[in-house]
């Protein structure tokens, strides 16, 4: 295959820096759509080179990825492959952005200043005498939360977008579930793959397989390295309640007005799934379409089916192709079985229109979820460094669906002024055994959900019965021995329970863990110091007190 690679193209900034972007085109004159991706991650590191293990998966998975025509040596972490796309005339651009790679300046992730910045980059390719004036994005993670955040801005030539497993909200999505800490992720996360990859890090281990050299640039000092960038780190552990540093880097949803794709993973929980259910619901957009899949977080990026869906999403907004894409469902879920399979499904809304609404009422004097309301009064405490208590239905008796979003309301009291609550959704087969599911990055239970007792305060022109919406704009502490109603929002989930299974919520004080070390916890001791938390919690059913789950049935 043959396309045009022109790398390092600068694009200048209304403020005078420039930043770096490979373009690659198909080799004959004319203009084509523009399809781009813009992030913090090198647009010169192989995918090999920089998630080694990752790379080894997705080969075992799809070995065709670089093979049958194309070479693969422009295969990026998270980022279309050209080799991919070129061949049916569209134009790739990757850019670095401020202060990562090649690109110099000051590294802010997720700011307003980087996001102007993406708003410029798009114009800039949307007057190419390449381009045919239309731009649509595309990428994963914070290749997608960017998507999120520039489309909010409106750029004129911007005709659609697909984020691809990206967050939306800062705080909600990533970094304070439920208003509690979650930091682990970033401390690998910002040695590894931020800081490795800022522009003029000469010890980066990064190398341009097309150049030999280095991909971020010219060596700089330590000092200045320092001074060029912001402390993310420090950033998010200095602040417990949305301000105005979490709200700069949410996008304003109501304001998107292009057509979307947005494509969310269930096993994609304390990252990226919430943000692409609320950025489908919550968006501007009349022209938005919503696919749920399963599977690790890169492979289904990748693998020829979703590539096929991608194309045709951008080959109606962005060539003009009449290729039936309006005729779309506008919901299309994965529906996921026990045996790790799914089948995908149309749907016509989110939630599904015809969803019961049922409550299923926790009884603490024998563990039982039911859907029987008259449950005399009782409680139980746990220990909050332990592993809870555990509520379960019955064996069902039938196949049951359980499909959209989830709630937990709760009474309970902590022996000090604060509580925060981890919220684990679980299937149990005909043996008693856990079923657990392919996670984005680890294996994953049902469903799960958080909250911190002290920031219970709902916004409820926001709030849903099944998604409750808490402000997180101010602190109530407890009263010791005081009970208080708790709402819960659990992530959204699918699946189908066969007959004979069990369908259980534990609630517990700590991270649930799968499988050690576990990836995404909420272990940072400034956050979660005993004294605010104590050691017991103690839960409430039945009575005045009906503590109770609200599940997503779809009737099969």
């Amino acid at each position: 295959m043959h396309m045009r690679v022109e790398k390092n193209v600068s694009i200048p900034m209304s403020d005078g820096t420039a930043l770096r972007c490979n373009v690659f085109r198909p080799d004959d004159d004319g203009r084509y759509p523009i399809v781009m991706s813009f992030g913090v991650y090198g647009k010169d590191v192989h995918f090999e080179d920089s998630f080694t293990p990752q790379w080894q998966k997705l080969k075992s998975i799809y070995p065709e990825i670089d093979q049958n025509g194309t070479s693969g040596q422009y295969l990026r972490w998270e980022i279309p492959d050209p080799e991919r796309w070129v061949p049916d005339g569209f134009i790739i651009v990757v850019v670095d952005s401020r202060g990562s790679g090649q690109s110099p300046g000051y590294l802010d992730l997720y700011s307003p200043q980087e996001t102007r910045d993406y708003f410029e980059c798009i114009e800039w390719a949307g007057v190419q005498e390449w381009s045919n004036g239309k731009v649509g994005l595309l990428g994963i993670s914070y290749l997608a939360i960017k998507q999120w955040q520039v489309a909010a801005l409106n750029p004129p030539h911007l005709a659609a977008i697909i984020p691809w497993e990206g967050a939306v909200d800062q705080y909600r999505d990533v970094l304070r579930h439920g208003g509690i800490l979650s930091n682990t992720f970033t401390q690998n996360w910002w040695p590894k793959q931020i800081l490795a990859n800022q522009h003029g890090n000469a010890l980066t281990t990064h190398i341009d397989r097309q150049t030999g050299q280095v991909t971020t640039g010219v060596g700089l000092s330590n000092k200045i390295l320092e001074g060029n960038r912001a402390d993310y780190p420090r950033e998010i552990c200095q602040r417990e309640l949305v301000d105005a540093w979490f709200e700069n880097r949410t996008a304003n949803l109501s304001k998107i007005q292009v057509p979307i794709l947005t494509a969310a993973n269930w096993g994609g929980p304390g990252m990226h799934l919430r943000g692409n259910f609320s950025g489908f619901t919550d968006s501007g957009s009349n022209e938005k379409w919503l696919f749920a899949h399963i599977g690790t977080h890169y492979e289904s990026f990748y693998l020829p089916h979703y590539v096929a869906i991608q194309k045709k999403f951008f080959s109606y907004y962005l060539k003009g192709e009449q290729n039936g894409w309006e005729r779309e469902a506008p919901v299309q879920l994965a529906i996921r079985r026990v045996d790790g399979t799914a089948k995908m499904r149309a749907e016509h809304t989110w939630p599904i229109d015809r969803t019961l609404w049922v409550p299923y009422y926790l009884d603490a004097s024998n563990f039982e979820l039911s859907i029987e309301s008259e449950i005399s009064p009782t409680q139980v405490t746990y220990l909050n460094n332990e592993d809870g208590v555990t509520f379960k239905t019955k064996p069902f008796d039938q196949d049951i669906e359980f499909t959209g979003p989830i709630a937990l309301k709760l009474w309970a009291s902590s022996v000090a002024c604060d509580i925060d609550f981890f919220i684990v959704l679980r299937c149990f087969d005909t043996n008693e055994q856990e079923v657990f599911f392919t996670g984005a990055h680890e294996p994953v239970p049902l469903a799960v959900g958080w909250l911190r007792g002290s920031h219970r305060k709902l916004d409820m022109d926001k709030s849903k019965p099944y998604r409750p919406y808490h402000t997180h704009d101010q602190i109530e502490q407890l009263e010791s021995g005081s009970i208080y109603p708790f709402e819960i929002e659990i992530l959204p989930s699918s699946l189908i329970f066969p007959k004979g299974y069990q369908l259980a919520v534990t609630i517990l004080g700590k991270d649930f863990i799968v499988q050690k070390p576990g990836r995404i916890l909420h272990t940072y001791p400034e956050d979660r110091s005993n004294d605010r938390f104590g050691e017991t919690t103690t839960i409430y059913t039945g009575g005045d007190n009906a503590s109770y789950l609200l599940m997503p049935v779809i009737p099969i």
